[in-house]
Order: C-alpha cells, then structure tokens, then sequence
C-alpha cells in the first residue's frame, strides 16, 4: 500500500487535493469500517528550547535560515551497511537532500552542503549533532569561511535536533521499514524517489496538510535525481 502509514487525516488532504470534496469525519469512517490502521498517538513533544542558553532556543523564523542534518543507518538485504545523510530546511520542512552511500565522511558532508548552497544560497545556521562527520575541523572550517554559523546539540540530547529527528523518524516509518533493497544504486533510487514525495506530493500537519514544496520545483527536482 504506497500510503500505508497515512492517518485518515492526511489520506482526506491527499483525497481534497486531487479534487474531491470529501469530510474527514467521513473518511474516518470508512477507514474504520474497513480495518485500516491508524497511527497510534505520538508521545508529547519537548519544546524546541531550553533555560541554559544552548543552542536549541534557536527556532527557525524563514528559509534559509535553518538547516539541519543527521546521519539514518540502514541495510541492504545481504547485510551489508547502508548509510543516508539527510538535510533539512527547518522553516519549510522541505528535505533538501538524502544521500545514500555505504560509507559517508566529512568530506561527503562537506560535498553535499557545497552542492545545495550553490542552488538554494548559504543558511544563516547549521544545525547538527556531535558526530565526528560534523564536528570535523575541516568542516567546520568550511562552513565559516562561507559565513554560516555551527550549532551543535548537546550530546545524548536528540531532541535538540527536533526537526531533523522528525523527519528521520519519518522516512524510517514510511519507507525503510518497509522496503527490502537489493543493491545501493536500488536504495538510492527509492529513496530520492521518496523524498521526492516527501516535498511535493506529501500533506504535512505542521503546514496545514500542505506540502513543503511546490509543484513548480519538481521537475528540477526529478532532473536531478535521473542525474545521481
């Protein structure tokens, strides 16, 4: 089911937005009757900030203003290691990349930072953990010398990286926990296609059951997932 881990709420958003005048009342009625599941009930969330002056009380105000990334692990089916960088726009949610190696390195983080700052422009903040990848010197120089400021979590403190916790919280439910990859290149085309989703077709609560991005960007978008 290509929609399976949708709420009845998100599944009437998708319904309205391809045309049909439909109540959510009726649509959860309907999902009931005929056993579908329905996302149990998410624990309370922690506010996005904290009395000690860390960074996390920086909350995003527009685009571009904050970027956040992380590292998600996974497996392809004879068990070899996968593993996904994912980059975010805190304002808009979009996901603004997901690469997908074997192994990923600081240079790698660095690569990918490099190639979204020369389409989307420099983010005022970057947000991340305290991995070696993101605390390496030459990363961090990098990202101040282009004039864009580090902010790292505290560590064992995941909920400081609400947002891209989020996402990659996700893109596990969604599409990980489900899908079997044979090979990399497989992972890697699933995934793009996923994230692709994600911007444009995916209602989003926080947004108003709105996707993050516009449909005018997809076909960028999908010029340079054929190009990966």
């Amino acid at each position: 089911m290509q929609f399976g881990r949708y709420g009845y709420r998100r599944i009437t958003a998708l319904l309205r937005h391809e045309g049909w005048r439909v109540n959510h009342k009726r649509v959860e009625r309907i999902w009931r009757q005929e056993g579908l599941k329905v996302p149990s009930r998410q624990p309370k969330r922690r506010r996005l900030w904290l009395g000690d002056g860390s960074c996390i009380r920086l909350r995003p105000q527009h685009p571009n203003h904050v970027w956040s990334y992380d590292f998600v692990a996974d497996r392809t089916h004879d068990g070899r290691k996968l593993r996904m960088l994912t980059v975010i726009d805190e304002y808009t949610r979009r996901c603004l990349a997901i690469r997908v190696e074997r192994r990923l390195r600081s240079s790698d983080v660095i690569d990918v930072l490099a190639e979204l700052m020369a389409r989307h422009g420099v983010p005022a903040h970057i947000r991340s953990d305290n991995g070696p990848e993101f605390t390496a010197e030459a990363v961090r120089v990098w990202i101040a010398r282009l004039g864009a400021k580090t902010l790292f979590i505290e560590p064992g403190s995941p909920w400081e990286n609400g947002y891209n916790e989020s996402f990659n919280g996700k893109l596990r439910d969604e599409l990980l926990n489900m899908e079997q990859f044979e090979t990399l290149k497989e992972a890697q085309v699933l995934i793009e296609r996923w994230r692709w989703q994600y911007n444009h077709r995916r209602p989003h609560s926080s947004l108003g059951y709105r996707p993050p991005a516009p449909e005018t960007w997809a076909l960028a978008d999908v010029a340079l997932g054929a190009a990966v």
